[in-house]
């Protein structure tokens, strides 16, 4: 019987539908963009950590019903609490970084340095996942890494400090990431949501006291809507990867740039550089070309187990 309610819970099975896939990746990116948009702006007023807790309490508050242990969608039983400890608190630096970095960067340009993240997913598969990478997919990482240099011009005046912290995020993403893949097929989609909501709840709970700042209730609504609108994005992304490959649709998620630019225009007067402009270039075409290998080497991997006898 738990076995039957353990596969219950789990997402439905894969449909092949990728324009719906793309759709809904196109989707997610306007409610990440405004989250990001609106963490900026607010990180005028609160501090980074104070932002993040917000956002993560309302995550926590909106699986309350998959947290009760009553409810008919109680999700918390799981085989990998390590892992989803891991993958909370990866997912809490990964926000938390980023925030911060928005407080001293124009948008664009952290938003553009935030995407390396698919450069440490290559190098960190190696390690975790143990796939190896062949040398066009490090030539691609490399390029993306060209394109970090561009942004960020380090030994400029143009170079701010604070750049370093949407890096530090596309790490923690890409660990958040990594560990995805790990407890992928053995745990609820539900399951890792809410762990990931408790774990950045209770770690942030523990450090808001030593920098909180009473917030107005303007701020208090804005953090809410930042909390419901990644939330929301994040869950649209679960469900498009439903419908297509991540090979595929992981290369319509650049275009939170172009709303991010967009938005920052218009709100903060942020126009991005040539040099933002060219940077952010040659990080999403590294980002589609590992993406192309991804596909090539899946295609590769089912041929192999047509062709093996024991398949």
């Amino acid at each position: 019987m738990p076995e039957r309610k353990q596969a219950a819970r789990r997402a439905p099975a894969r449909v092949d539908h990728p324009f719906k896939g793309i759709a809904l990746v196109l989707l997610s990116t306007v409610f990440l963009g405004c989250s990001d948009v609106t963490a900026k702006y607010l990180s005028t007023s609160l501090p980074s950590i104070e932002i993040t807790w917000i956002r993560f309490l309302t995550f926590a508050l909106m699986f309350t019903p998959v947290m009760l242990p009553a409810s008919p969608l109680y999700a918390m039983r799981t085989e990998r609490l390590g892992l989803q400890l891991m993958r909370g608190a990866a997912l809490l630096g990964s926000s938390l970084f980023f925030i911060t970095g928005l407080r001293f960067l124009p948008i664009a340009e952290a938003s553009a340095t935030g995407f390396v993240s698919p450069l440490f997913v290559t190098a960190l598969s190696i390690i975790f996942l143990s796939e190896k990478v062949g040398l066009r997919r490090w030539l691609a990482t490399a390029l993306g890494l060209v394109g970090v240099t561009i942004i960020l011009r380090p030994g400029s005046n143009a170079f701010h400090v604070a750049a370093f912290f949407p890096i530090v995020s596309a790490f923690c993403w890409a660990a958040a990431l990594i560990l995805t893949r790990m407890i992928s097929g053995r745990e609820a989609v539900l399951t890792t949501m809410a762990y990931s909501a408790l774990t950045g709840v209770a770690l942030l709970t523990v450090m808001v006291p030593f920098v909180w700042v009473t917030p107005s209730w303007s701020a208090i609504g804005l953090g809410i809507f930042i909390g419901i609108a990644s939330t929301v994005g994040q869950w649209i992304i679960v469900l498009a990867y439903r419908y297509g490959d991540a090979s595929v649709l992981a290369p319509f998620s650049y275009t939170q740039l172009l709303w991010v630019s967009i938005l920052g225009f218009f709100i903060f007067g942020e126009l991005p550089d040539v040099w933002t402009i060219t940077g952010a270039a040659f990080i999403v075409a590294s980002g589609l070309y590992i993406a192309h290998r991804e596909r090539v080497r899946r295609a590769q991997i089912l041929v192999l187990e047509e062709r093996s006898p024991n398949a």
